[in-house]
């Protein structure tokens, strides 16, 4: 992947990121450590920083903590001026085994983080990752300005959906009630080096190099890699905004 000149480069920052040890807080610190202190506060449960040694980055302070401690991400969050909050839980077959654990740490989880950053007055910018699954089952062509769309509360699949759309409402709230620099992304499949547990396109490249028939339906677009490239150019450009 290559850096465009032209996305804006935030400099002298001190960033926290939230579930940033997974693949992509990895690859957004890989791009801003150089000119920037990077404070990641993960579980460490998936550690893509290790196998990148950016573990060993003398810009990059790991806390090993979970975002439901509202006093660990408090201290987390101290001296921070921008947030981007990806602590999840992930993967399809993980959600669906832990539907309680998956709801705890996106709304508990958020809200410990939107008070946090609140609180300090100094966070100029917060980036909520949500998912495109607050689409519903298809979402071709869609934009942010598309009605979401959830299936019924029996259907143990629009857990993970439900939970994001409730920490995009919640983001919302405190941009709308206190003037809060809270932002919400839909990020879709994303892939690439360094990417660990499951994933959708993850298992079609596996099933594929063991030599699995897949259905014909089944397409891999070329262009994701492209899409990965410009969602983190995309991160870079909105902290660098204030």
């Amino acid at each position: 992947m290559t850096t465009d000149s032209r996305i804006p480069n935030p400099t002298g920052r001190r960033l926290l990121l939230t579930g940033g040890a997974g693949f992509i807080g990895s690859h957004l610190t890989e791009r801003l450590a150089a000119n920037n202190e990077i404070v990641i506060l993960d579980t460490l449960r998936r550690n893509a920083l290790g196998s990148a040694g950016l573990d060993r980055h003398p810009h990059v302070k790991i806390v090993v903590g979970d975002v439901t401690d509202a006093q660990v991400v408090r201290q987390a969050m101290q001296g921070c001026d921008g947030v981007v909050h990806m602590a999840s839980i992930a993967g399809v077959d993980t959600v669906l085994k832990n539907p309680v654990l998956t709801m705890r740490v996106s709304l508990l989880g958020t809200m410990n983080v939107l008070e946090a950053a609140l609180a300090t007055g100094g966070v100029k910018r917060l980036i909520d990752f949500s998912t495109s699954e607050v689409f519903g089952r298809y979402a071709y062509n869609v934009t942010e300005w598309d009605a979401t769309t959830l299936g019924a509360v029996g259907e143990a699949r629009w857990t993970y959906a439900v939970a994001k759309l409730a920490t995009e409402h919640l983001a919302m709230t405190y941009h709308r009630q206190y003037g809060f620099p809270a932002v919400g992304i839909r990020p879709f499949n994303i892939y690439g080096p360094r990417q660990v547990g499951e994933g959708a396109v993850h298992h079609f490249i596996v099933r594929a190099l063991k030599g699995y028939n897949l259905a014909a339906w089944v397409r891999i677009s070329v262009g994701t890699m492209e899409q990965n490239r410009r969602c983190i150019a995309a991160l870079k450009e909105i902290l660098a905004k204030q």
